[in-house]
């Protein structure tokens, strides 16, 4: 009888959704994730799935940072809704590890070529940025509802331009600039929206 393969699942997903956020769903072949995985073709079919499958496993697990980085900032009642809106930026954007902000983020990356994509896999994807967006609109009604977005702008439209923004920073954070730059690209926007 056969052992069974052992491995540390949480390093696996890991390691592939690093594969994929840096070279894309496409140019991630399966030898390139069993490469990263260290896992051999049998236990990545037996364990994940498909290659579809392993990335939205691998989504799942980015999910995860996504989850943190809310919990940490937008989801923080000790602080106001801007104070929470300028945090989420810096948890996202300005204080992570060079290597992740240099890779920008997987949603986005991956948006950006999900023209190749089935249906079922720009839903995973567009799911994982609607949590965000959801999570943005809920301190956006609160600052609305104390007059402290700018006159004329709802918080839907205060959302799509903050969810715009952070896309475009996480692809100028892709093309090299620091987190000093992006941080100014992120109060920018902010105080584009505070009254």
């Amino acid at each position: 009888m056969a052992r069974p393969v052992e491995f540390d699942e949480n390093k696996v997903l890991t390691n592939a959704m690093e594969q994929f956020w840096k070279e894309g769903y496409e140019a991630s072949s399966v030898q390139k994730l069993l490469d990263c995985t260290n896992i051999n073709r049998g236990t990545l079919y037996n364990s994940f799935g498909d290659k579809d499958t392993f990335f939205k496993s691998c989504v799942d697990q980015y999910n995860k940072i996504i989850d943190k980085h809310i919990l940490a900032s937008l989801k923080n009642d000790k602080l106001s809704a801007w104070d929470a809106i300028a945090a989420y930026f810096d948890e996202t954007v300005v204080n992570v590890s060079n290597k992740h902000r240099s890779m920008g983020c997987l949603l986005v990356n991956s948006l950006c070529e999900s023209i190749n994509y089935d249906r079922d896999m720009k839903k995973v994807v567009r799911s994982s940025l609607s949590t965000i967006r959801k999570a943005l609109l809920v301190r956006l009604k609160e600052a609305h509802k104390k007059g402290k977005v700018k006159k004329g702008v709802s918080a839907e439209f205060a959302a799509d331009v903050l969810v715009n923004s952070l896309h475009g920073i996480r692809v100028n954070s892709r093309d090299g600039k620091n987190a000093k730059q992006l941080k100014e690209l992120a109060k920018f926007a902010i105080n584009s929206l505070k009254k």
